[in-house]
């Protein structure tokens, strides 16, 4: 009896014989378009972008589903441009932040209200109000390093994503505690605040790259901060403060008022002693991790006539990697 060309030894078709050419000559835009999305969903968000939308109508049109649009992470493209911040000083000018706006308004036109996950850096006021107006069910919002994001698109946040469960407002210097009032009045589900600040103790790090009178426009407020996190914020889980000014009295407010802290990153907050941190702590039970100052400080950021007693100043540097 004669082996039928049909079937494989293994039980299979033709399909199992095709040959590369075969392959080749397949017309994949024929794919349908539940396929294409499945693929889609696998590759990276540049690759949608710039490779599957402009390879013909049907990858277009599958490119443009909702569903790919339930999250705009940009931080992967922002970290890798800072390995060696060839052009870290072009990203705080309106042209890069009218980029930004564009990427950020197209996503949420595509996902038709299902957008949920955003991360960018250097968008503005009006693209981030576009985006809450029309996204009720964002999750998460990191626009750090935001130079023109103000109280009023943080207003809109936290008016229209009552399902906010993290926020990143890091050197976001023109939002100030009025905004975290709100989100903490109509966002009962945060649980991750992220409020960073730039070096101010060594801002040359910065030089070149951030405006400088961006720079001395730093926060001065930190225990208004403090006080206003530890009384509308109760849930909150992680909550990141490094740089920021905030005194021990602020900081005993925060341990009083969050309860659930399981991580406090307070890297870098000079006004802090090493008694005061060990005071506040003690408050919280169920902290796993405490991320202290740990962060050199010049004498000459503060006043002598305050600071001069070198007891007092060891007590205030005493760090895991600086001790007097």
């Amino acid at each position: 009896m004669e082996e039928d060309d049909t079937v494989s030894p293994q039980g299979g078709g033709v399909a199992d014989k095709m040959t590369a050419a075969d392959v080749e000559a397949r017309d994949w835009s024929e794919m349908t378009a539940v396929c294409l999305v499945n693929v889609f969903r696998r590759l990276t968000l540049e690759d949608r972008w710039r490779g599957a939308m402009l390879s013909c109508r049907s990858w277009l049109d599958a490119a443009c589903d909702p569903s790919l649009f339930s999250a705009l992470d940009l931080e992967p493209a922002f970290d890798a441009a800072g390995v060696g911040r060839p052009d870290a000083a072009a990203w705080w000018t309106p042209a890069f932040q009218s980029r930004v706006d564009g990427m950020l308004q197209l996503a949420t036109e595509r996902s038709s209200g299902g957008l949920r996950e955003v991360r960018i850096r250097h968008c503005s006021d009006d693209a981030l109000c576009f985006a809450a107006e029309r996204s009720p069910d964002l999750r998460t919002i990191s626009v750090r390093s935001s130079q023109s994001i103000s109280d009023r698109s943080i207003f809109k946040i936290a008016i229209c994503c009552p399902m906010l469960m993290e926020l990143d407002i890091s050197n976001c210097y023109e939002v100030s505690y009025k905004s975290l009032e709100l989100i903490g009045q109509n966002c009962p589900n945060l649980t991750i605040l992220r409020r960073n600040l730039l070096n101010w103790l060594d801002p040359s790090q910065h030089a070149g790259i951030v405006p400088d009178d961006y720079l001395r426009a730093c926060p001065q407020d930190g225990d208004r901060e403090a006080s206003t996190i530890a009384k509308f914020m109760p849930k909150l889980k992680h909550l990141e403060l490094r740089f920021s000014k905030l005194s021990i009295n602020g900081l005993l407010l925060i341990s009083e008022g969050c309860q659930d802290l399981e991580l406090l990153d307070l890297f870098g907050c000079a006004n802090l002693t090493s008694r005061g941190i060990e005071q506040a702590s003690a408050n919280l039970k169920k902290l796993q991790t405490l991320v202290r100052p740990n962060f050199y400080i010049p004498r000459s950021v503060f006043h002598t006539e305050r600071y001069g007693h070198w007891r007092l100043y060891d007590e205030r540097f005493q760090t895991n990697v600086f001790q007097i």
